[in-house]
C-alpha cells in the first residue's frame, strides 16, 4: 500500500526582491489603512503585499531586506509642478512680483545662460535635493527637456518632464513652430519609457498665442501626453490676458476649446466659483504652489473650494527660484497651514488632505494615480522611510500629523523607486554630488558676476 504523499502547504514563502520589515506603514489606500507594525514585500519593480509584518514574513522570504523599524513607511512624494534647471537662479532675485521677476531677472537670465549643460547639472542638483528630501516623482515645465528626462532616468526618478513652448524666441526654439517641432520629437522619443513620461508645457495664457495652444492641444492628442500650464497664477496675469482678450485665463482657455483632462494647470490662484465648475467640467487638474505664491505675493488659491468642487488637486513646489527649494515637506506644512489662517478656520486642509495632495493628489493629477501614490499590491514599488527617532519626532501620536507638521527633509532615510533604491540610511547612490557642487558653483560665480549691483 503506497503512502500518499503529504500535500505542500499553502503557505511556503514566495521569493521577493526586497522586503521592508518593521516601523509604521502608511498605505494612503481608500480606507487610510495604518499597519503599526507592517511591512512591504517587492517583486521587480512592483509591490507584490503590503499588511502586518508577521503576516508578510510568513508569505515572502528575500535575500534583501531593509529594518525599517522606528520609521514611517510611505509613498514617495509627487511633486507635480517644478521647474527642476533653475536651481541654479536659487536666490537670484527675491522679493519681487511675479511678472516683475520674470521680466526683468528670469527670462533675461534664462536667454543668457540656459543650454543643454546648464539644464543638465541644474537638473542633476535638483534631483540630489528631491531624493534626499522624499520626492520620487516630480512634473517639470522648462526647456531642453529631453535633458531633464536623461537626467531622471540616469537619477532613478520617476518625471513628467514638459517641453516648454513660447511665442518669443527661447534658449532652445527661436519660436512657437520651432518649439512645436522639438516637443514632437522630444514626445516621440520617450514615447513608452517606464518611468519617463513626456508632456507638453506651453508657459502661459501671456506668452502662448491662441493657436499656439490649439496646435499644443492637437500634438498632446496624437501622442497622449499631459498638457502642463501655468494658469490665473498672479493678478498681473489677469490684468494682461482681460486687456488682451478681454476675459480671464480660465475662460480664455474654454472659449479656445483646449480644456480637457490631460491639462495640468498649476497655480490657479484667482478662480471664481464659476471658473471652478469649468475646470472640474472639463476634468481639468490643479496643482497647489503655495509657498511661491505666498513669497511672489501672488495670493492664496481657493483649494478647499476646489476639492469639494470635485477636483483633482495634487502639490508641487514651482520652481527653486520662486521658492526657493524643492522640499515636500515643507510644502505639505505650508499648505496645511496657509488655508487655516486664509480661512481663520483650524479644520481646513487637516493634515491627512495635506497628505493625499503630496502624494495621491499629485500623481492623479500628472495621470498616474493607477501607479503610484499609494502603497497596494499592483502598484509600483515608489516607497520612502521617514525616521522617528529624533527629538521633533517624540512622542508620536497621528502619523499624518507627524509628517506634515513636525517632519524635516532631511528625517527621510530610504528612497525606492520602482524596487531600486536610490538612497539608504542618507547615502546617495546614484549621484557623484561633489561633481554637481563643483560644477553648480562654477555656474554661480559665472552668474554672478552678470548680475547688476
Amino acid at each position: 500500500m503506497k503512502r500518499k504523499k503529504k500535500k505542500e502547504t499553502a503557505s511556503r514563502p514566495q521569493a521577493a526582491d526586497l522586503l521592508l520589515l518593521g516601523g509604521t506603514v502608511l498605505t494612503l489606500d481608500d480606507q487610510d489603512t495604518v499597519h503599526p507594525d507592517g511591512a512591504v514585500a517587492i517583486q521587480k519593480d512592483k509591490i507584490v503585499a503590503v499588511g502586518p509584518r508577521r503576516a508578510i514574513e510568513r508569505r515572502y522570504r528575500s535575500r534583501r531586506v531593509l529594518d525599517a523599524r522606528d520609521h514611517l513607511v510611505l509613498p514617495g512624494l509627487v511633486n507635480a509642478h517644478s521647474h527642476v534647471a533653475m536651481t541654479l537662479f536659487r536666490g537670484v532675485s527675491d522679493d519681487q512680483e511675479l511678472l516683475t521677476w520674470l521680466e526683468k531677472y528670469m527670462f533675461p537670465l534664462e536667454a543668457r545662460f540656459v543650454s543643454a549643460d546648464f539644464v543638465r547639472w541644474g537638473a542633476r542638483l535638483a534631483c540630489w535635493e528631491m531624493i534626499a528630501s522624499g520626492t520620487t516623482t516630480f512634473a517639470d515645465g522648462f526647456f531642453f527637456s529631453e535633458v531633464v528626462a536623461k537626467v531622471a532616468d540616469e537619477t532613478g526618478l520617476r518625471a513628467v518632464p514638459g517641453q516648454g513652448i513660447f511665442d518669443v524666441p527661447t534658449p532652445d526654439a527661436k519660436n512657437s513652430a520651432a518649439g512645436l517641432r522639438r516637443a514632437e520629437k522630444f514626445l516621440a522619443d520617450w514615447r513608452g519609457h517606464p518611468r519617463i513620461t513626456p508632456s507638453l508645457f506651453p508657459h502661459s495664457c501671456y506668452t502662448v498665442a491662441p493657436e499656439t495652444f490649439r496646435r499644443v492641444q492637437q500634438l498632446a492628442a496624437r501622442y497622449d501626453v499631459p498638457v502642463q500650464v501655468h494658469l490665473a497664477e498672479s493678478q498681473s496675469e489677469m490684468t494682461m490676458v482681460r486687456e488682451r482678450y478681454a476675459t480671464t485665463p480660465v475662460r480664455h482657455l474654454a472659449n479656445l476649446g483646449v480644456l480637457d483632462g490631460k491639462v495640468v494647470a498649476a497655480h490657479c490662484v484667482w478662480l471664481d466659483e464659476e471658473e471652478i465648475r469649468l475646470l472640474a467640467e472639463h476634468k481639468v487638474s490643479v496643482v497647489h504652489c503655495p509657498e511661491s505664491n505666498m513669497k511672489l505675493g501672488s495670493g492664496v488659491a481657493p483649494v478647499p473650494q476646489m476639492l469639494a468642487a470635485g477636483l483633482t488637486v495634487g502639490l508641487g513646489t514651482d520652481g527653486p527660484a520662486s521658492n526657493n527649494d524643492l522640499d515636500m515637506f515643507g510644502e505639505m506644512a505650508t499648505a496645511a497651514k496657509l488655508h487655516k489662517v486664509h480661512t481663520l478656520d483650524p479644520t481646513q486642509i487637516p493634515a491627512r488632505t495635506a497628505l493625499r495632495l503630496a502624494t495621491r493628489g499629485s500623481a492623479a493629477a500628472l495621470g498616474l494615480g493607477e501607479q503610484i501614490g499609494s502603497l497596494e499590491a499592483g502598484k509600483k514599488a515608489d516607497i520612502i522611510t521617514v525616521a522617528t527617532s529624533g527629538p521633533n519626532a517624540l512622542p508620536a501620536y497621528q502619523p499624518e500629523s507627524q509628517l506634515v507638521y513636525a517632519t524635516r527633509a532631511d528625517a527621510v532615510q530610504t528612497v525606492i523607486v520602482e524596487g531600486k533604491i536610490l538612497m539608504e540610511r542618507r547615502r546617495l547612490r546614484t549621484l557623484d554630488t561633489e561633481a554637481i557642487r563643483r560644477r553648480c558653483l562654477r555656474f554661480q560665480r559665472q552668474i554672478a558676476a552678470a548680475l547688476p549691483d
